[in-house]
């Protein structure tokens, strides 16, 4: 129920744009906080932006400005609108379902449900 494929990945040049997206059931999506994360290589995953509860959404200040969240309730998806990209957004990127109490940042919320396959973006001239 809490599984989720993203898509929309792909090599773009510093500045570019890419709009991923995070497929599941409605319900999922339309029930739980949802967090977008990413791993460059040698580096741990880190969650980059987030939908919390209400109009909680928080972003990693280093996308802060750039990277847009959005949830469609009625296909089931959330996407990253990821703008002005840069060589340092290069990595694999996840999404998955969080626990996030009302109150807390959703950045720190605990990841429910198993990772998927993720999408790689890869910011090159």
């Amino acid at each position: 129920q809490l599984q989720f494929v993203e898509s929309g990945g792909g090599l773009v040049q510093p500045g570019g744009s890419l709009r991923l997206s995070c497929t599941g059931s409605k319900w999922a999506i339309n029930t739980y906080s949802i967090a977008w994360f990413r791993q460059a290589p040698g580096k741990e995953r880190e969650a980059v932006a987030c939908t919390g509860g209400g109009n909680n959404w928080k972003y990693l200040d280093a996308v802060k400005g750039r990277f847009t969240i959005s949830k469609d309730r009625s296909k089931g998806t959330c996407d990253l609108q990821m703008n002005s990209l840069k060589s340092e957004d290069t990595a694999v990127y996840y999404c998955a379902a969080i626990a996030a109490p009302s109150g807390t940042n959703c950045l720190a919320g605990t990841r429910l449900g198993p990772w998927g396959q993720g999408t790689q973006v890869t910011v090159s001239p």
